[in-house]
């Protein structure tokens, strides 16, 4: 079939295929020109299909000019006639939506069917999922920026640039609205640049006005300055760009991050702490079958101040009495663990056990048994009013400290957005809560199969999405997050993965998902990342967007930092 050699874009046309395999496109420019998640469009009729490139094949008409050097066996002319004919590639495109352009221009239906559509009396064209496939010998084309725009949007409207095509490098946007109404996951080996991509994204949200973000930053890495491990260049912390609008909160009294005091010093009063908080951490704690029993009993006895009471009892305390008989003997003292378990009707060895366990959580100095300012109050005021908090753990660095604060601030949030919400719907509220998005590192420590039923960060990716609060989950091991907690993920943002159990869980839920496994595993790594799901209309593998002065110059223009000339940053706030 001949082919436009004046299009650069066009590449083949259809020579097979169906709805379910995809189809088979026979190439007419060199093979090098396409590449595996190449973005592919074929014309045909009225419509417009989109696809992917998932493979390339060489093949013949005859076997033996594929097997012989015919070159050496014929003159320059006739082997090069010989291998134009009977030697070809062959593509395969995975078809993923399709839009019904209408008439074309010359047609006498063009006026009516646009009269119609202005009217509402027909539906706009708009790319839909695939319901049929194209003619024989349609023409197949690599994308142009106008096929990006109309798949990925425009600039504006909380469209943001994720990153580029990876032939052409037209701009891939991805709608930051859809993407903040449903939980989300970055997802990648170590070092392919998970938390560059996060701070990416966060910049967006924020400069958008998306959402309000809560970060959990283990790793102290998102709101000061820093510098790159791999290449010793400074990244900008989100509160250098920002201001004011960043939180920066630091667990513990004096708290330091990177050097730098942060805008609050978290410090948590044990009555905030409940027993269901110390049951998240059984695994973490090693705690016995017994414990749900004995704390029950504590609250029981004291209520909130059960965590404070059992703390400032003695182990193994005993004292002398004198019974009615005259004879002397050791029994608990008032404020042992034994007395109190004795009293209480509970098991004193399971009371005693409990409490050795808990010395773990005793000592930790951020709590403390009435903090002076209501921190976890403040954090949640911040966030009602457009604010975006990162919590930095600074030197409390353990699974311990990462899972009992964040299980308690979620645990927090969860009930204020619920309450705000059940308001709004019932008319007692004018506007619905602020959208939420909670960012968690390391999620398998929190979502793994034996946690994710008991922590609220299950119920938040399972149930939370009606009350505008979502998780964004960053984690290397996506293998190891429960399959109920994957499968709620509306979008995954994917960096290069080795091991196929965790790209298999990447893929899980999604149509397609074996024409993407090879695609996902070559990525190149710290370069590309393949976008998927709910705020991205196809699967498309991109070059990333780079965490570097061009982004924040593109983001903010040539504003100055809001730090800048200010010689003590809190007289920002």
């Amino acid at each position: 079939m001949p082919v436009d050699v004046s299009d650069p874009n066009k590449i083949g046309y259809i020579v097979g295929g169906s709805l379910q395999e995809g189809l088979i496109v026979r190439l007419t420019v060199p093979p090098q020109r396409v590449q595996e998640g190449a973005f592919v469009v074929t014309e045909s009729g009225n419509y417009l299909f989109y696809g992917l490139v998932t493979d390339l094949r060489l093949a013949a008409t005859n076997e033996r000019f594929a097997d012989e050097q015919i070159q050496e066996r014929f003159t320059p002319a006739l082997a090069g006639m010989l291998q134009e004919q009977a030697l070809y590639t062959n593509l395969a495109m995975y078809p993923v939506l399709m839009v019904d352009r209408g008439p074309s221009e010359d047609d006498p239906e063009y006026e009516r069917f646009w009269q119609e559509v202005d009217a509402g009396k027909r539906e706009r064209p708009r790319p839909k999922p695939i319901k049929t496939i194209p003619s024989h010998l349609a023409e197949a084309r690599l994308a142009t920026q106008g096929d990006i725009e109309e798949i990925f949007g425009k600039e504006g409207d909380k469209r943001f640039v994720i990153g580029y095509t990876r032939e052409q490098g037209y701009p891939v946007r991805i709608d930051l609205e859809k993407f903040v109404q449903r939980s989300a996951g970055i997802f990648g080996a170590t070092g392919t640049g998970k938390s560059f991509l996060t701070r990416i994204l966060l910049a967006g949200i924020i400069h958008h006005q998306a959402a309000a973000t809560l970060v959990f930053d283990m790793h102290n890495e998102y709101a000061y300055d820093d510098v790159a491990s791999d290449t010793n260049q400074s990244v900008p912390g989100l509160q250098t760009k920002f201001g004011n609008k960043v939180f920066v909160v630091g667990l513990g009294k004096n708290a330091e991050i990177r050097g730098r005091r942060p805008d609050l010093d978290l410090l948590i009063s044990q009555r905030d702490i409940e027993p269901e908080d110390i049951l998240l951490l059984s695994r973490t704690l090693n705690l016995r079958d017994t414990t749900p029993t004995t704390l029950h009993a504590l609250y029981a006895s004291f209520g909130e101040a059960w965590l404070t009471k059992f703390s400032k009892m003695r182990v193994g305390a005993t004292e002398e009495i004198v019974d009615d008989n005259g004879k002397t003997r050791r029994v608990p003292a008032p404020d042992s663990v034994a007395a109190w378990a004795q009293e209480a009707g509970t098991n004193v060895m399971a009371a005693e056990g409990l409490h050795n366990k808990l010395r773990r959580i005793f000592d930790k100095a951020y709590l403390v048994e009435e903090a002076a300012t209501e921190g976890l109050q403040q954090i949640i005021t911040a966030l009602e009013s457009g604010r975006h908090v990162i919590l930095s753990f600074g030197e409390y660095d353990t699974e311990l400290d990462y899972l009992l604060v964040t299980n308690l601030l979620t645990r927090k949030i969860r009930e204020h957005w619920v309450k705000r919400t059940d308001a709004y719907r019932t008319g007692k509220a004018q506007t619905p809560p602020r959208p939420l998005v909670v960012v968690i590192e390391e999620a398998h420590k929190l979502l793994n199969r034996e946690m994710a039923v008991q922590t609220t960060f299950s119920t938040i990716a399972r149930e939370l999405r009606k009350y505008y609060v979502t998780l964004l989950i960053i984690d290397q091991r996506p293998s190891q997050i429960y399959d109920e907690v994957m499968s709620q993920l509306g979008t995954r943002i994917s960096g290069w993965l080795g091991d196929e159990e965790d790209i298999r869980a990447v893929l899980s839920g999604l149509s397609g998902r074996d024409k993407l496994r090879g695609m996902l595993s070559r990525l190149q790594e710290k370069e590309e990342v393949l976008l998927l799901g709910w705020s991205v209309p196809m699967p498309l593998p991109v070059r990333s967007r780079r965490y570097d002065a061009k982004f924040w110059e593109d983001l903010l223009g040539n504003k100055p930092s809001p730090l800048a000339g200010v010689a003590d940053p809190t007289e920002l706030w």
